[in-house]
């Protein structure tokens, strides 16, 4: 029996999974890592961490492991996206990686509309300037850290940083090089025009591959930290999305996903990259060869919901704090939440914006605030579903893939705020799973990955809408458009008492 990995690179944890030729999930190892917090919209990493919790991960994996180390065939990656890692000459690491949830760069995505122009930057990335990019970033490293950005030879993102400690190759895939803002997204090149303009070195942008590509095997070095052979075939991997997409079938046109974890994704499969959607969401490259796919993002998704755990009922376990939640009508006896924790991603790109619960009185219990954050997030993911809707695709059957999968309350309020069918797999593993389909269908496995898909995924259940909670949200998610406009300003006079 062959197997391969399929290596997350997540924002929390490094998680690791081993899968046969079946699309059986044999052995999974998750490792945690910190993040480092200095300032208020501050997000950081030490990638030495990625590295370390990778190899100690891989070895655990190995150790209760049946078989040889020499019948894992091949390792991909799936990883966080846009998070800045800048290296020397030496290709070391000059500073902590900025992450994707780092907000420190609102000058900097201005400072982009006003040299590029919107309109032009859309033309050439498909996407709007925001603070989570990563050219946001190496403009802000470029400001305040002259000297050290005087050393920066290359870039690259986490886990193509982790492949390269591997390796010993340095390169990055189309589908993370999307969200840098430095991709000429369609023509499938690095902007020599976007780099002129801002004074860049066009060297430091990496090589660029496909993400089913073979880019290398391990290194002596890395073998010996992690117990893998030194004939296992590396692949290049995928942004998290990408291969989040791709680990729940989203491989043709047509199919849609939402995935909830720290943040929300609704993701939906696009063959061409010609579509204009005007920048309301992001236009990526797909880990598929050849094709792309739209996405709108909720920045607090589960974030909201951890949240609100850990502040209101510690003591409790989810199933715990949601158990009441089946009790509670649709819209919460009138009780709306914003999951605006930590600013909003789509459609209002925002990163003062904060949260609120409105329509509180004294009737209400911790299962009605409960049953309002479920629905808050939903909302806010319907709102990328409904910019779909508006540009003329059709969203009927939804695959849920995360956090919001583990809940089946929670999945039939998908169905009833999307208005649409909702399927649950059998297992569902996530980006993980994503990347070990790319190198089960890069060592030759399957002749496509949706060949790869009908042999390794599966449906386990459908939930569908309800007709009179259906109405319900409608009303209530017209009148959750309008808490954003109405409370913007409050929060922007609000800004200065943050700390």
């Amino acid at each position: 029996m062959k197997y391969v990995i399929g290596v997350d690179l997540g924002t929390s944890a490094v998680k690791i999974l081993l899968v046969d030729q079946q699309g059986t999930v044999v052995e999974t190892v998750s490792k945690p890592y910190p993040l480092i917090h200095e300032k208020n919209g501050y997000s950081e990493q030490n990638p030495q961490h990625w590295v370390d919790e990778t190899a100690a991960g891989l070895k655990d994996l190995l150790e209760t492991f049946n078989g040889n180390a020499e019948d894992i065939e091949g390792i991909s990656f799936s990883g966080q996206m846009h998070g800045l890692v800048l290296l020397d000459d030496n290709k070391e690491v000059l500073r902590p990686a900025i992450l994707w949830n780092d907000t420190r760069t609102t000058a900097e995505c201005q400072r982009i509309y006003d040299v590029v122009g919107r309109e032009r930057l859309l033309e050439i990335t498909k996407n709007p300037a925001l603070e989570g990019f990563t050219l946001p970033k190496i403009l802000w490293v470029q400001k305040n850290e002259p000297e050290l950005f005087a050393k920066v030879k290359s870039f690259v993102l986490p886990k193509d940083y982790l492949r390269y400690k591997l390796t010993d190759k340095l390169q990055m895939e189309f589908s993370d090089a999307a969200g840098t803002l430095l991709l000429d997204v369609t023509e499938r090149q690095w902007s020599r025009e976007i780099c002129d303009l801002f004074e860049l070195d066009f060297t430091m942008c990496p090589q660029l591959v496909d993400s089913h590509e073979e880019v290398g095997t391990v290194t002596p070095e890395f073998a010996e930290a992690s117990g893998l052979a030194l004939s296992t075939r590396i692949f290049a991997g995928g942004a998290d999305n990408a291969c989040g997409a791709i680990g729940a079938g989203i491989l043709e046109e047509g199919k849609t996903m939402c995935s909830i974890g720290t943040s929300g994704v609704v993701l939906s499969y696009e063959a061409k990259g010609d579509k204009d959607f005007d920048g309301k969401v992001h236009y990526f490259n797909h880990a598929a060869p050849g094709a792309f796919y739209t996405m709108g993002v909720t920045l607090a998704a589960g974030y909201s919901l951890s949240w609100f755990k850990e502040t209101f009922a510690p003591e409790a376990s989810f199933d715990e704090l949601l158990s009441g939640v089946h009790d509670v009508p649709a819209g919460s006896n009138g009780l709306l939440f914003t999951p605006y924790l930590v600013g909003e991603r789509t459609p209002h790109a925002d990163a003062s914006i904060r949260g609120s619960f409105i329509g509180m009185d004294g009737t209400h219990r911790r299962s009605d605030f409960a049953r309002a954050v479920l629905e808050g997030i939903t909302f806010s993911l319907n709102e990328s579903i409904s910019i779909f809707r508006e540009s003329g695709k059709t969203i009927d059957t939804i695959v849920s893939i995360g956090g919001g999968a583990q809940n089946e309350d929670w999945l039939q309020m998908q169905a009833d705020v999307f208005d649409a069918k909702i399927v649950r797999l059998t297992s569902e593993q996530g980006p993980g799973m994503g990347a070990a389909m790319l190198a089960a269908f890069g060592c030759s496995w399957f002749e496509s990955l949706q060949q790869c898909a009908d042999a390794f995924l599966h449906e386990d259940k459908s939930y569908f809408p309800i007709e009179e909670n259906v109405r319900t949200y409608r009303k209530l998610f017209s009148i959750y458009q309008e808490v954003y406009e109405k409370t913007r300003d409050l929060n922007s006079k609000l800004l200065e008492f943050r700390k």
